[in-house]
C-alpha cells in the first residue's frame, strides 16, 4: 500500500492508501524508490520475485521472477537507476539490468560465512558489501564489478551474529554500518586511493538497535552542520541520532553540503522503461530545503476504453454484448470527464478547508 503524507499537519486520520499494488504471492520485505524516474517503485518478496511498478498508474512495469533461487536479502539501485545489486540466500552477489532482464555480473560467496549479505552501490559504480568470514568475523568489502575475482579492499571487524546494515552517503562517500542488536554505529570513508576504505569512528550508546532508518540529506539541519541523522528503533520507541561536524563559523559549509539529489525526477516512468537514463536532479542546500508545492501523487488508472479490440473476423453477437454506438460512447466519456472534474474540485475544496482549519487551530494556540 502506498500512502500520501501531506506537508501540512492533517486534521483527520489518514485511513485509506492512495493505491494498493498487488502482485506478490508472499509477503513483501524490500521496497526501494527509483532514484531518478517518477513514481517507479521496486518491491521484492518472499516469493523470490522482484517487481518494478509504476505507482502513478498501478501497473507492473517489470517482473524479475527467475533470477533468484532463494530468499532475496537486499536490493539497491545504482546512481542513475540503470542497474540493480542484489544479495540472496544462495550466497551470490548479482548485478542486474532490470530492463533487459539479465544478470550482467555476479560473484558467488563474496563473504565466506553463512550469515546474510548486504550490498549497496557507491557513486562511482563500485559495490560495498557486508557479510561474515568463515570464522564468523564481520566484514566490509569494496568490489569493482568489472573484476569480481578479488575485492578492492576488505575490512574485518569483530565477531558477532548481528547482520551489518550499510547506509551509504554519496555526498561525503561515507558508509555507516549498523548491526542488528548492536548498540554502536561504525563509519568509514571510501576514497579512490589505497587502502580505499578508511575507518573514521564509532558512535556508541547503551541500548541495542532493532532496526535503523536513514534521513535523506535534504532533511538535515545545515545550520547545525548536521551530516547524518538516523532513526533508531527500540522495542517501544524510535530515537533520532544526530551526527554533526563541529565548526566555529555560522556560515554555510560548502564542503559538507555539495549539491544533493532533490525530489524532482529526471525521467518519466515510460521514458526509463524505454531505455533512457539520467542522473539525479541536484539541488543546493545553501538556504535549507523547502518542499515544492503541489507534490501530491495523482494515481491515474489506464482507461480501458482506450484499448482497441483485437482485429480479425467478428463473432456473432447478441443484443446484450453488441458494440456501443458512437453516440453512447461519447456520452459515457463526457459523463466520466464531468465526474472526474467534480472529484478534483471536491478534493481542492477539502484541502482548502483543512488548511483554513489548521490556520484557525494555530491562531487559537
Amino acid at each position: 500500500m502506498v500512502w500520501q503524507i501531506p506537508d501540512y499537519t492533517p486534521v483527520r486520520n489518514i485511513t485509506e492508501p492512495i493505491i494498493t499494488l498487488e502482485g506478490h504471492s508472499k509477503r513483501v520485505g524490500i521496497l526501494s524508490w527509483h532514484p531518478t524516474a517518477r513514481n517507479v517503485l521496486l518491491s521484492a518478496g518472499g516469493d523470490n520475485v522482484i517487481i518494478v511498478w509504476n505507482v502513478g498508474t498501478g501497473e507492473v512495469l517489470l517482473s524479475l521472477d527467475d533470477m533468484h533461487p532463494d530468499v532475496i536479502h537486499s536490493v539497491c539501485w545504482n546512481t542513475n537507476g540503470s542497474l540493480l545489486a542484489t544479495t540472496c540466500k544462495d550466497k551470490t552477489l548479482r548485478i542486474i539490468d532490470p530492463r533487459k532482464g539479465q544478470v550482467v555480473a555476479e560473484r558467488a560467496r563474496p563473504h565466506e560465512g553463512a550469515r546474510p549479505l548486504r550490498a549497496v552501490f557507491t557513486t562511482d559504480g563500485k559495490l560495498l558489501s557486508t557479510g561474515f568470514s568463515r570464522m564468523s568475523e564481520r566484514q566490509l568489502a569494496l568490489w569493482d564489478p568489472n573484476n569480481f575475482e578479488e575485492p578492492v579492499a576488505l575490512q574485518e571487524m569483530d565477531t558477532s551474529n548481528g547482520v551489518l546494515l550499510p547506509f551509504y552517503d554519496p555526498d561525503s562517500s561515507i558508509v555507516y554500518l549498523c548491526g542488528k542488536g548492536d548498540s554502536s554505529i561504525r563509519y568509514f570513508e571510501i576514497t579512490e586511493e589505497p587502502p580505499f576504505v578508511h575507518y573514521l569512528n564509532t558512535f556508541s550508546s547503551k541500548e541495542p538497535q532493532r532496526g535503523m532508518g536513514f534521513m535523506p540529506k535534504r532533511g538535515l539541519d545545515v545550520s547545525k552542520c548536521e551530516i547524518a541523522r538516523f532513526y533508531k528503533l527500540h522495542e517501544r520507541k524510535c530515537e533520532p541520532i544526530v551526527m554533526t561536524v563541529p565548526r566555529k563559523s555560522d556560515l554555510f559549509q560548502d564542503d559538507l553540503y555539495p549539491d544533493t539529489p532533490g525530489p524532482e525526477p529526471a525521467l518519466e516512468a515510460d521514458e526509463w522503461l524505454s531505455g533512457q537514463d539520467a542522473d539525479p536532479v541536484l539541488i543546493s542546500l545553501r538556504d535549507g530545503y523547502v518542499p515544492p508545492k503541489h507534490r501530491e501523487l495523482r494515481v491515474t488508472k489506464r482507461n480501458i476504453l482506450d484499448v482497441r479490440p483485437p482485429s480479425g473476423p467478428r463473432r456473432s453477437q447478441s443484443a446484450s454484448d453488441a458494440p456501443l454506438s458512437q453516440h453512447t460512447l461519447e456520452t459515457l466519456l463526457e459523463e466520466i470527464k464531468a465526474l472526474r472534474e467534480q472529484v478534483q474540485a471536491q478534493e481542492q475544496r477539502i484541502t482548502s478547508l483543512e488548511n483554513m482549519l489548521c490556520e484557525l487551530v494555530d491562531g487559537t494556540d
